[in-house]
């Protein structure tokens, strides 16, 4: 090799260039080892990332159904994003996605108006020109928006009722306790609200709420988070019914009126509406025919 040719060149006794000559030697050997280990690694990513993508995008006879494919798109999906990151980790120079034609982008959605913003302010170290050392003038400003999320914060609510005693007439005065969902319970109406979205808008079960607390030192029992719910829906209650109310006021009631399809040997449609609601609700495609129907029924008993 040409280092150690050069190597032959020195002015160096025999013992040194030997040594010399080893620790090269070595140095050289481990990096062509890096090297076809890296090469070796970066062949079986591009093969699992080509494989994602022919689940992904292949064609309908290569790929999975669309049922299948539903299954798993989000795992599909990010592990196109990790294996693609990791190759561009081992060789920036890697081109993992397949030259296309330029197009036209709309860009990025704006983030919504409605969410409060946090200004961090990123002013230079001085305001004198490095070069010439004038005073910097402000021309403009670049701005860039990042979206963030704040997880559930459980905190304490203290209720203070001073008493106030009356030597004159021996009384006592006090506030009265104030109003809550549940009396005597300690969960306030945001604690409520968060059970009950989460469990009927985010579909997560009780137990997974009581994880969610417990990561926060928050010992929120299941048979406690269920009579939440089973007290919270009387105190709503009388939302239902004006909502009911409501619905009732106008001349027409529109629905689908399409037929659900029915297990054989029943005569009820709730019993596969029930099946079917109890194997994934968001994913069911009977849902919005089966709510539908309880809503006719419900109309029909009113």
């Amino acid at each position: 090799m040409k280092s150690l040719a050069q190597l032959d060149q020195l002015n160096l006794d025999a013992d040194t260039k030997q040594q010399v000559t080893g620790i090269v030697q070595a140095l050289l050997d481990q990096a062509q080892q890096e090297i076809r280990t890296q090469a070796f690694k970066i062949e079986a990513l591009t093969l699992e990332l080509a494989h994602l993508r022919r689940i992904r995008f292949g064609k309908k006879n290569e790929s999975l159904s669309t049922v299948q494919l539903s299954l798993f798109e989000e795992s599909v999906l990010a592990d196109i994003a990790a294996v693609d990151t990791e190759i561009k980790q081992i060789d920036p120079a890697a081109k993992t996605t397949p030259a296309k034609p330029p197009r036209s982008r709309a860009g990025r959605q704006p983030l919504p108006d409605h969410l409060p913003r946090i200004e961090h302010r990123h002013e230079p170290e001085s305001c004198q020109c490095g070069q010439c050392g004038n005073t910097l003038v402000k021309i403009g400003e670049d701005i860039t928006e990042q979206l963030d999320v704040e997880p559930a914060r459980f905190f304490v609510h203290r209720h203070i009722r001073p008493q106030y005693a009356c030597k004159t007439c021996e009384t006592i005065t006090a506030e009265p306790v104030p109003p809550a969902i549940i009396d005597g319970g300690m969960a306030s109406p945001g604690l409520l609200a968060w059970v009950i979205s989460n469990k009927y808008l985010n579909h997560l079960p009780l137990y997974r709420l009581e994880q969610i607390a417990a990561r926060e030192q928050v010992i929120l029992s299941r048979s406690t988070l269920a009579e939440w719910v089973g007290r919270t829906g009387v105190a709503l209650q009388p939302l239902a019914d004006q909502l009911k109310w409501h619905l009732l006021q106008g001349n027409t009631l529109h629905a689908d009126e399409s037929v659900p399809r029915r297990r054989k040997g029943t005569s009820s449609p709730s019993s596969y509406a029930a099946q079917e609601m109890r194997v994934d609700p968001s994913e069911s495609p009977y849902r919005r025919r089966l709510q539908t129907t309880y809503c006719c029924c419900a109309q029909e008993a009113w």
